[in-house]
This record gives structure tokens, sequence and C-alpha cells, in this order.
């Protein structure tokens, strides 16, 4: 795959074990989008074989009618890996846009989003810092790693 229109392309294939840590990252995300909050779906369609779902009044984007379905995006684009802070739980449109525009290597010079913050705070941990760290560490410290991939935040 060439890579062109993402940001990120996809690299490596995924682990052998990929059916069940995508069962548990959605698992742990409590069934829902991150991003939006849009639920699992629940409706199998067995042509496609995955579960769809419509939007709920839990979900923050605007309603449109459409079946959404909850996938795990690979947040540095590479398929083998699979730490927390690289497994985003995501319905297909947010992990679209996200893979879209998304480059987590490249400084963003504005405030990163709420749910974005402990998968950036690793990824910037451990690309920027050479350090692993657990989600709670991303919860409870978020400057300091930001401040890895924003230096500008350390001054």
């Amino acid at each position: 795959m060439s890579g062109r229109g993402w940001a990120i392309a996809p690299r490596n294939d995924y682990p052998a074990d990929w059916p069940e840590i995508a069962e548990r990252v959605k698992a742990e995300a409590g069934g829902r989008c991150v991003r939006c909050g849009h639920p699992r779906g629940d409706r199998f369609l067995w042509f496609i074989g995955k579960s769809l779902r419509p939007c709920t009044d839990y979900c923050t984007h605007p309603r449109d009618g459409k079946l959404r379905i909850l996938t795990v995006h690979h947040l540095n684009g590479d398929k083998a890996d699979s730490r927390w802070w690289n497994l985003l739980p995501l319905c297909q449109v947010c992990h679209l846009t996200i893979q879209a525009r998304v480059m987590p290597e490249r400084p963003w010079l504005f405030e990163h989003s709420e749910w974005f913050l402990p998968y950036v705070c690793g990824f910037y941990a451990s690309y920027y810092g050479g350090e692993e760290i657990t989600r709670a560490q991303a919860i409870i410290e978020p400057e300091k790693y930001l401040a890895m991939g924003q230096p500008w935040r350390a001054a």
C-alpha cells in the first residue's frame, strides 16, 4: 500500500492474537468510540461479518442515521504494535478522520482533545522519551509527557 491519503501508512501485519486484543481494547472502552461515544454494534450483518449500530443519545457527533462499526486504530500505523497507547477504540468514521489527520510524531501546536491525552502522552513518552508508561501515569502527569512532544510546554 502506498500510504497515499493516509497521515500514517499502515505497516506490518496484525499479531496472531489480534481478535482477542481488539476485543479487549473495545471492552476496556466500555464498548464505545473514545472520541464520539458511538456504541459497538448490536446488529450483525452476515454478508460483511460485522456488527453495526446506529447512533444513540450518547453519541456526540451529528446524527446522520448511518450505521457504524467499532474499530481499533493504531496511532503509529504499526499493526504489530499492541502497546496500550497505540490502540484507540474508534467508530469507523472517527477512525478514518484520525488516520487521515493525526501524525503523532509531528509537533502539534494546539491543545490535544481530552479523550486523546492519554494516548498521545504514551506515544510521546515512547517516541521522544524512550519510556514506556502506563495509562495511569499518562493521566496523573500529562504535562510531563506532553512536554516531550511539545517542548515549548516545558518553558
